[in-house]
């Protein structure tokens, strides 16, 4: 359908907007359908891991580098998107990585190997990671600056949501089918996407001169910057990933991959920043506006993510919920964002992005502090309104985020914004993994020390718990032991309780001091362009 629109607005740059052919919309879902699934892929394996380890005649260790892999080489296109669109022009580019993805999904579904499983996975991140900032690039450029709130809504349902269904979704299908359908169901959406792609987008004419004037001049390949970036990034991951697994710095794996992560950012920053040409633009981290923006989306990344993990954990290991009945208590928050992201879309145009993120910010900040309060005697629709408080809060962050982030970046670095702005998202989203599987585990012994020494005969209500705890087992006792162990057991049930309330505290207290950076973003008129540099 083509796109009758007439009104031209000016947008960070100095010239009138360019207007697709088509309608703005069609273009929003097309470029959504692939960004859905590549996100999909960051959490859909993870439950299926025993199956694919049982399946391989493999240890369940050995399985988590279908993890590992994919998130590494995700991690390291997203920042370098942005040169690749340059070089290659940004709808071949995003086709290119759709039939990649595609390909790969393919592959990995018939993988007959581990090894080659692992290959494949490293291959189809490569293909993932450069789709969403190739899509926020067309977006940014598609739509006017009055409609990018609601267009950066369209995205924001795929990002945020396909985490939260992802393990459910990934647990059905291996229950009921085979892990190698987690793969296959991304062929027909990618085929779809590529078909629609190729006959629908088009790059922007100030995109295309641009191109044009750089290869004129012999763009030339930032080789360094590249490796640089790649070791970095990689062996960041790698080490996000598997620290906790691996006893962090008590492991010399884990010790040669920081040492590695650290050098290659230093020296990463120090080379792109002297490079005319960076393969990846930190120059825009200068503009506060653009800065502000980037951490905070890290720290939703850090809070999406972390909260993922913990809140089915909770339910499944502490309340002794199935997969699907922890999957039930946390989907009504995804549906709630879903619904709640176009309202939030066109809020925008009304109100001031950075007041918007200030809401979201103390939402979501009160709902994992309201969280705290978990118990073992909680039922499921606490848990699910726990889940939809926090839910509202974090779509009052997505949108205005985005859209903060591009008011004043110029339409000529449109990639390269997004290229960074996911990828704080994404190891924002790794951090937040590690972080609460990490105190998880040191604060649940923790506490269970803590626990165990008020459990002594001179404790009253140690007495108190022991009597009772013998009446359920009768006259025998259990054999003498039985009381002791149901004792035992409550215990440590009770330090994991309160690792996770140690858990809930941090994240909520850590969002309620992000507060303050909002007043020192830039005043933007809503639903308007920011102003030209």
């Amino acid at each position: 359908m083509p796109n009758d629109t007439a009104a031209v607005e000016t947008p960070a740059g100095a010239q009138p907007q360019w207007r697709p052919k088509f309608n703005p919309w069609l273009i929003a879902l097309t470029v959504t359908l692939a960004s859905f699934m590549e996100v999909l892929d960051t959490s859909i394996a993870n439950v299926a891991l025993p199956h694919i380890a049982g399946g391989m005649s493999a240890s369940e260790d050995e399985a988590t580098w279908v993890l590992t892999s994919y998130l590494v080489s995700n991690a390291i296109i997203l920042p370098l998107s942005g040169w690749f669109s340059l070089l290659l022009g940004r709808k071949r580019f995003y086709m290119i990585c759709v039939a990649v993805f595609t390909i790969s999904s393919f592959l990995c579904g018939i993988a007959p190997t581990l090894g080659l499983l692992v290959m494949f996975r490293i291959l189809q991140g490569v293909g993932g990671g450069g789709l969403q900032p190739s899509e926020q690039a067309i977006l940014a450029d598609t739509f006017l600056p009055r409609q990018r709130g609601m267009a950066f809504a369209i995205y924001g349902v795929a990002v945020v949501t396909a985490p939260a269904i992802g393990p459910t979704l990934g647990g059905w299908i291996t229950d009921n089918f085979t892990w190698r359908w987690i793969f296959f169901i991304n062929i027909p959406v990618g085929i779809l996407s590529l078909l629609l792609t190729s006959f629908m987008l088009e790059d922007p004419p100030y995109f295309v001169n641009e191109r044009l004037q750089k290869l004129k001049t012999k763009l030339r390949v930032d080789y360094w910057g590249i490796i640089f970036v790649a070791l970095g990034l990689g062996f960041l991951q790698i080490v996000l990933d598997k620290g906790e697994r691996d006893d962090w710095f008590a492991s010399n794996f884990i010790r040669t991959c920081s040492l590695i992560a650290g050098l290659g950012l230093v020296l990463a920053v120090i080379w792109e920043l002297r490079r005319k040409d960076p393969v990846v633009d930190l120059s825009l981290l200068k503009d506060r506006n653009f800065g502000i923006a980037a951490f905070l989306m890290f720290m939703v990344g850090v809070v999406l993510l972390g909260s993922t993990v913990l809140i089915p954990q909770f339910l499944q290991l502490v309340m002794g919920y199935s997969a699907t009945q922890a999957g039930l208590a946390i989907s009504p928050g995804g549906l709630l964002i879903m619904g709640m992201l176009p309202f939030v879309g066109l809020l925008l145009s009304k109100v001031e992005a950075r007041w918007m993120i200030g809401i979201g910010l103390a939402i979501t900040s009160f709902a994992l502090i309201h969280m705290t309060t978990f118990d073992t005697y909680m039922d499921f629709r606490y848990a699910v309104m726990a889940r939809c408080s926090q839910a509202a809060g974090l779509a009052f962050l997505f949108v205005p985020i985005n859209t903060a982030a591009y008011a004043f970046v110029p339409p000529t670095k449109n990639n390269a914004a997004s290229g960074l702005i996911n990828l704080a998202r994404n190891v924002g989203g790794s951090l937040g993994i590690s972080i609460v599987t990490t105190i998880l585990d040191r604060r649940a012994q923790f506490h269970q020390a803590r626990l165990t020494e008020r459990a002594t005969a001179l404790n009253p209500d140690f007495n108190a718990a022991l009597h009772a705890a013998t009446g359920v087992f009768g006259p025998g006792g259990g054999g003498g032991n039985g009381p002791y162990a149901l004792l035992m057991r409550t215990l440590q049930q009770q330090a994991d309780v309160l690792s996770y309330i140690d858990c809930f505290w941090l994240l909520g207290i850590t969002f309620a001091a992000l507060l303050p950076l909002v007043l020192l973003m830039k005043k933007t008129k809503p639903g308007r362009a920011a102003a030209a540099h």
